[in-house]
């Protein structure tokens, strides 16, 4: 396997720049998911790492070596594709062979030996034999990545491998590429728009809006410390509710549903800030509660329910035992768990880092 880095990476369309200067550095064995919503620059960016998009400036080296205009051929990577990308009219056997016998001088009982070594770790074994139209979804998608492990490559780029499965078998392919990663040390780059997916699968991940990079971390520190506004409710579902206050000196916000002191540790904060508060960092309060608000709506969600609460002009989502949960129309009481919350600056949206 191998190390990839994207040094000051950029791509252009004519005028229109649509990935602006990304620095990323994906580490030998690595499982790096890019993160974002659609037209974000994700799979450009992945394209540019194939090679089949030209980088317009910038440096990509893949295991040191300068990749930054070779082409896809010469980089030692192998893709796997939303559309699966098979040959109809092959079985799999076959699929997963054809790149071999094009690109190598491998000889035929080691192109067999590849195949059934890849097949039985996908547990393929029996449907080598079958076409494509004989294969369900989860099935073409095995032997897509089966296709990319008998190439052996130092990396392994996924393009939305997962956006034509139904939950069930999305839920299930996860589990399965996890486990290939965690068994084969696989270095591997991963593009999705499903937040469920990035915060899973990824050893680290990479936010992406609009061509940029947002912030880079491992998928818990990033949940709990969200470099800016953006960031913290594209992930985690629901997502964290922004609460627009005015903070005084001593650390008091006030809004119009509540005030609240936090605790600053010396922290300056600007006049005004943004709250944010994710559903499970909020109660229902069974006395007066630092904030009162009415439930607009309740979603039951097995054991749980998730409760919206209006507080004036704003809402808030709740995470709740479905016994405690309150009917719309209720007024209800409301305590935040102030050492987990978050603050933002309200013009720049970037969080306020604060020791206490």
């Amino acid at each position: 396997m191998a190390t990839v880095i994207l040094q000051n990476v950029c791509k252009s369309y004519g005028n229109r720049k649509t990935v602006h200067d990304v620095n990323l550095t994906i580490e030998d064995k690595e499982f790096m998911v890019l993160v974002g919503p659609s037209g974000c620059g994700k799979s450009t960016t992945l394209r540019m790492v194939a090679g089949l998009e030209d980088i317009t400036a910038g440096r990509l080296t893949i295991d040191g070596r300068d990749v930054t205009d070779a082409p896809p051929q010469q980089r030692d990577i192998a893709m796997v594709f939303q559309s699966y990308a098979l040959y109809p009219h092959m079985t799999a056997y076959r699929n997963m062979a054809f790149g071999l016998l094009k690109t190598t001088r491998l000889s035929k009982a080691e192109i067999d030996g590849r195949i059934r070594e890849a097949a039985e770790i996908l547990h393929i074994t029996d449907l080598l034999d079958r076409r494509p139209k004989e294969l369900s979804g989860g099935e073409r998608q095995r032997v897509a990545i089966g296709r990319a492990l008998v190439r052996k490559p130092k990396v392994f780029l996924f393009d939305e491998p997962l956006s034509n499965l139904d939950a069930k078998l999305r839920n299930r392919m996860r589990g399965e590429l996890k486990r290939l990663h965690r068994e084969l040390g696989l270095t591997v780059i991963y593009v999705t728009h499903d937040q469920i997916e990035a915060m899973t699968l990824g050893s680290r991940v990479a936010m992406m809006s609009k061509g940029e990079l947002q912030q880079v971390g491992v998928p818990m520190d990033v949940y709990m410390r969200p470099a800016n506004t953006f960031v913290a409710t594209f992930i985690g579902s629901p997502e964290m509710a922004l609460l627009p206050c005015r903070a005084d000196a001593g650390g008091v916000l006030g809004h119009d549903g509540f005030a609240a002191g936090v605790a600053l540790g010396g922290t300056e904060l600007p006049s005004d800030v943004i709250l944010g508060v994710r559903p499970e960092e909020v109660s229902f309060s069974r006395t007066a509660g630092m904030a009162r608000g009415q439930v607009e709506r309740s979603e039951l969600i097995g054991a749980e329910a998730l409760v919206e609460v209006a507080l004036g002009e704003d809402r808030i989502t709740v995470r709740s035992a479905v016994a405690d949960a309150p009917e719309p129309g209720e007024q209800v009481g409301l305590d935040f768990d102030l050492a987990r919350v978050r603050l933002f600056h309200a013009g720049t949206g970037q969080a306020i880092d604060r020791q206490g």
